[in-house]
């Protein structure tokens, strides 16, 4: 049975510090492409109201260009609190992409260098950054002259297994003016395989002064706190757990506030989840918030006898009637039946988060 110890609850018991901003949960919601839009993030926040949500990475050179926030930017002035996450490898550019977030809304300003995606990589943005500490570093100091706001990095502990530099990294980021870093305890070379090396996580928060915030292989409040306590970090950071479960982030959240756990939501309450997230996605972007919905709906339809037909069904649906046709016929054939099934967990896929 997972329990804090007293060490553990003492550490945790005081506010998240990013500067002199506060944050009342030490549970962040990730960053994470094609996923944490508004509507997932109002999801999330219904179970987490005091955590920290983070917007879509947005690519500074498009906004310099274009000159209009992108729908992925766009935040709700209700949601607080919330952070923009910027990538791209100019400091000019991103600068100027940090003054139009905090224009938006944004509490905090991340700066992404982690994500390992060739097409984010092979442009010099992301993890590709590891290998560029001086350009990191200028980046830094350019965001932070620019905006108010606290900035922050999100980051990878090296490219590979034979160039982990994390150490060095983070301190120069500190030393630029970073107010928090986020690592995932894998090189880029990892990708997403593999288990997280906590242990480098610990490393960092042994030399440096800023908050430091752990994340990869966070898929239960069991994990959070073991993590916890094996890193020494300041706070945990949720990515592919919360897929088609954005129960996670809150059911951390109140464990490290209260120590006791939350019911976990069952096979009929994670499906009616889904159909609440496939309406609100196509109220807020129509027939393309219906396409992107799919991978939702899939996500969401693990765990229950007929699962895997489901999720076939509900990865083609055209329009936002016929998958709540099918929700709906799935929640009334799982609520007159008690056995739930066998029906293993699917593989989470990758995608373009760090």
């Amino acid at each position: 049975m997972v329990a804090l110890s007293p060490a553990l609850q003492e550490r945790l018991a005081t506010p998240l510090k990013i500067g002199p901003f506060e944050v009342k949960s030490r549970v962040l919601q990730s960053p994470l492409s094609g996923v944490t839009d508004l509507v997932f993030r109002r999801l999330v926040r219904r179970y987490a109201p005091d955590s920290m949500m983070y917007t879509e990475m947005v690519n500074a050179t498009g906004l310099h260009y274009v000159k209009e926030l992108p729908k992925l930017m766009e935040v709700d002035p209700n949601e607080r609190p919330i952070s923009i996450q910027l990538f791209d490898c100019r400091p000019d550019f991103l600068a100027e992409a940090a003054q139009m977030a905090v224009a938006e809304g944004a509490d905090t300003v991340d700066i992404n260098m982690g994500c390992p995606v060739n097409k984010i990589t092979k442009n010099g943005g992301g993890s590709s950054l590891l290998r560029q500490p001086e350009v990191a570093e200028a980046i830094v100091r350019s965001v932070t002259q620019a905006v108010k706001v606290p900035v922050t990095v999100k980051t990878r502990i090296g490219w590979t297994d034979k160039e982990i530099n994390i150490l060095d990294f983070a301190k120069r980021m500190e030393d630029a003016g970073a107010q928090m870093i986020t690592v995932h305890g894998r090189t880029r070379a990892q990708g997403y395989n593999g288990l997280a090396k906590w242990e480098w996580i610990a490393r960092v928060k042994e030399i440096l002064s800023i908050p430091v915030i752990a994340n990869g292989d966070i898929f239960s409040v069991e994990a959070a706190v073991k993590c916890l306590e094996l890193t020494g970090a300041d706070g945990v950071m949720c990515s592919r757990g919360t897929l088609g479960y954005p129960f996670l982030v809150g059911e951390i959240d109140y464990f490290l506030k209260t120590g006791t756990t939350k019911p976990v939501p069952t096979p009929i309450e994670r499906l009616q989840c889904a159909r609440e997230h496939l309406w609100m996605l196509w109220e807020y972007k129509g027939d393309r918030g219906v396409r992107q919905a799919r991978k939702h709906m899939t996500w969401y339809s693990k765990g229950f006898a007929g699962a895997a037909e489901l999720r076939g069904q509900l990865s083609t649906i055209e329009n936002v009637h016929q998958g709540l046709e099918l929700l709906d016929r799935t929640i009334d054939r799982v609520m007159n039946t008690d056995d739930f099934g066998t029906e293993p967990e699917s593989e989470t896929p990758e995608l373009a988060v760090i």
